[in-house]
């Protein structure tokens, strides 16, 4: 792999659901390990928060995951409030993005405290607020927006050149577990800009890419060829006021490629396509794709063989964006280049997750090739670090410009 593109640089979460505490730095390629139920999708989830909470809004955000009672940690000590830290990289600056959400009386909720701090590259100077409970605190834009306690705050200042920048790369991160039941399904057409997290608009997102970036359309119908022989495209079909997949397929004794609608396709392959797209929807210059992808468990029902060729797509993808992956698959994790700096590992010990780099055991096997992260995996030696994965005082906010 290339330069380091990573969007993220640190991930900082406090009383996310199963997650306690967690500091951690994910790699342009990184796998989040770990039994079902550890927390994989907790930390993915804490991500996605972000993005739905910016692209719509928190109140939506948290309805969609039950309100804020299901989404702040339950335990013994009650915490009332969670807290996201993200520091980014982007191409003309870097800075930190967190807030604090706590809870009120009637599964209402209010942000308590939130603050962005953009550094320019170009060493022109910095921008930055603060806000707590609605009100703006410390800020360098003048005059600045007003705040609302229960509305973040980067969407008031989204508009302005000193975030902008900010809010287009938080906002425009995917997620995915895709479906292949809402791939297969008639689709409303749309703008096909994101992929959506079960792929149900996958065929505007096929016909926006064979627009703007052929090179994209390419790669993914050469990968999509390589996991089902024989497979020499896709595209868009529209059917009335919906649209769905056509594939075309070459066929013994046949001159020209045969078609099938999405409905004639197997769930392996349909899962397939939409995990090419969504790692390669972005991937030619120029393309607005996004700058961080997640995806849970991709090796969900695809032969493997085919489990091969997606590892070759990851690190592929990982050449023009950030690539979060949930797994537990050994064939997953056999691939020789998958380093331990690659793996964060998840466990769950009393109904907390813990989530950190390898401990020395698996970090010195994998550096030294003695075994590959899968084969650990089989023998139950991809743990985290016991320091790492339980950090103490974590800085949250600040500093500050």
């Amino acid at each position: 792999m290339t330069a380091d593109r990573r969007l993220l640089t640190r991930v900082a979460l406090r009383n996310y659901k199963s997650i306690a505490a967690c500091d951690v730095s994910p790699a342009k390629l990184c796998f989040l390990v770990g039994p079902n139920g550890s927390g994989k999708s907790n930390f993915l989830d804490a991500l996605r928060f972000i993005a739905e909470s910016l692209r719509s809004s928190m109140d939506q955000a948290l309805l969609a995951r039950g309100g804020i009672n299901e989404v702040r940690r339950r335990s013994g000590g009650h915490p009332t409030h969670f807290t996201i830290r993200v520091e980014f990289a982007l191409d003309a600056s870097r800075g930190h993005y967190a807030f604090t959400v706590g809870s009120k009386r009637q599964a209402r909720y209010q942000v308590q405290r939130e603050e962005c701090l953009v550094v320019p590259t170009n060493g022109q100077s910095a921008h930055f607020f603060k806000v707590e409970s609605g009100r703006v605190t410390k800020t360098t834009l003048s005059p600045a927006p007003a705040a609302l306690p229960d509305r973040l705050y980067l969407v008031n200042v989204s508009g302005l050149e000193a975030f902008r920048p900010v809010y287009d790369a938080l906002s425009r991160t995917g997620f995915y577990n895709l479906n292949p039941a809402a791939i297969r399904d008639l689709q409303p057409p749309d703008t096909g800009e994101l992929l959506k997290r079960d792929g149900s608009n996958i065929a505007s997102v096929l016909a926006n890419l064979a627009t703007s970036s052929p090179p994209s359309m390419r790669r993914i119908e050469e990968y999509l060829g390589t996991v089902v022989p024989g497979m020499a495209g896709v595209g868009r079909h529209r059917l009335g006021p919906r649209e769905t997949l056509e594939f075309r397929q070459e066929v013994r004794g046949a001159e020209h490629p045969w078609r099938f609608l999405a409905n004639n396709m197997s769930d392996g392959t349909l899962r397939a396509l939409g995990l090419l797209v969504a790692l390669f929807q972005g991937a030619s210059n120029g393309a607005a794709g996004p700058g961080l992808v997640g995806i849970e468990e991709p090796e969900v029902a695809l032969h493997p063989a085919a489990v091969e060729v997606l590892i070759d797509a990851l690190l592929d993808a990982a050449e023009h964006a950030q690539i979060l992956v949930t797994s537990h698959s050994t064939e997953l994790l056999d691939h020789p280049e998958i380093r331990d700096d690659s793996i964060l590992a998840v466990v769950a010990e009393h109904g907390e997750s813990r989530i950190g780099p390898l401990d020395e055991v698996g970090r010195s096997a994998l550096k030294k090739h003695l075994f590959t992260a899968g084969e650990l995996l089989r023998m139950h030696q991809l743990d985290p670090d016991p320091v790492l994965s339980k950090p103490g005082q974590i800085r949250l906010f600040g500093p500050e410009p």
